[in-house]
């Protein structure tokens, strides 16, 4: 059987969902590269219950190329899975298990092309990136990011191995997601006009982000490389209120912008709060001194679009044997890399239509193609050397 078919294996038996930590993946990694004779960094987080890994193969003293992939995954607690969801289980020439396809089938094939890289002499150098919290906010690649950035020699490349069928993609849209907690009074049902509804102020601010939606959605903001064209607004959770009988005081939504790489997002939350302090607040502060309207940043990050006349898109048309360049409708890593001057393109194994998903998988021939893809890279780092 072939060897990434193996080390997805053993990848997915590792239930790194992003509430649990990753050490035991990171470190079989660690221990998989050093027994190759390849040193690793850990970077950890604050509690030291998660890291990242970085690794380089190849001369030190230049760029180089990143192949970078996220070890969290989502979780697998109250979905419909047939199989088991920690155990690779093959059937018709797919492998299923939890990060198959999201993402850990792109990792399995860097590892096991690792004694590839080894065996050649190399131009410029391979470097491998694993982090951990992606699915909460891009949270852990950051301090990977703020590392290499004191570097004297930035990657000339880092290719995201998100699934995308092995196709090229070059943008996705950005991400920001916000907290509103609005404080009104209780009072009574029967003397309703006496309080604060919090709940009707929350509705009223909802009320006013679909206005913002809506606006955005107008011809022109429209950006036809992405689906849907223009950037959205959508409140995706709620909740307040105690009785019947009581007019709320507390009421939270948690709201999200996915905007096109050219729109800040940040212009949605910023709107949205001064409707809040010019128009609601002094008419809820008007009934009772004690009330607020608070927002809390969530999570955030950038899209991504990468020229497709750069040297990036032509390697990537060079490696995936395409020049059909595509966008992506989820987020990933790549905004925060190209944010970070290193160009970056997205191109994995499997498809996001089975990501997230129960009975979650990647194909054996999308592995297998991914595979080609890390050989032509290694064709092309071997040029002149």
């Amino acid at each position: 059987m072939p060897i990434s078919r193996d080390l997805l294996a053993r990848l997915v038996a590792f239930a790194t969902v992003s509430r649990d930590s990753n050490l035991a993946l990171i470190e079989f990694v660690r221990d998989y590269l050093n027994d190759l004779g390849v040193a690793c960094e850990l970077d950890y987080n604050a509690e030291r219950t998660k890291a990242n890994l970085f690794a380089t193969i190849g001369p030190s003293d230049r760029g180089g190329v990143v192949l970078s992939g996220h070890t969290d995954v989502v979780p697998a607690d109250g979905q419909a899975w047939t199989l088991p969801p920690f155990e690779l289980t093959e059937r018709d020439g797919k492998l299923y298990g939890r990060g198959t396809a999201d993402m850990k089938g792109y990792i399995a094939c860097m590892l096991a092309a690792v004694p590839h890289f080894l065996q050649s002499k190399l131009r410029l150098p391979l470097h491998l990136a694993l982090s951990y919290d992606e699915e909460v906010g891009c949270l852990g690649v950051r301090s990977l990011l703020a590392e290499l950035e004191r570097r004297p020699h930035k990657p000339v490349l880092c290719i995201i191995g998100e699934p995308t069928e092995l196709k090229p993609v070059l943008g996705h849209k950005g991400k920001l997601a916000m907290r509103c907690q609005v404080h009104g009074a209780a009072c009574h049902s029967a003397y309703a006009p006496q309080g604060v509804n919090a709940i009707e102020y929350a509705a009223r601010l909802i009320g006013k982000l679909g206005e913002i939606g809506q606006r955005l959605a107008a011809p022109e903001y429209h950006d036809q490389r992405f689906d849907p064209p223009y950037s959205t607004v959508q409140t995706g959770l709620i909740s307040g209120g105690r009785a019947l009988n009581i007019v709320p005081a507390e009421c939270q939504f948690d709201f999200e912008v996915r905007a096109l790489p050219a729109a800040d997002p940040q212009q949605v939350a910023d709107e949205l709060q001064d409707y809040a302090e010019r128009e609601l607040l002094p008419q809820m502060r008007a009934r009772s001194a004690d009330t607020a309207i608070r927002f809390q940043p969530l999570s955030a990050y950038p899209g991504l679009a990468t020229d497709p006349h750069s040297e990036a898109a032509e390697l990537l048309a060079l490696l995936s044997g395409s020049r059909e360049f595509a966008t992506v409708a989820f987020g990933t890593e790549g905004g925060l890399f190209h944010q970070a001057g290193i160009p970056t393109v997205v191109c994995g194994p499997g498809s996001m239509d089975q990501g997230h998903k129960p009975d979650e998988f990647v194909s054996q021939q999308q592995l297998d193609g991914c595979d080609a893809m890390l050989r032509r890279l290694l064709q092309w780092l071997q040029q002149d050397a």
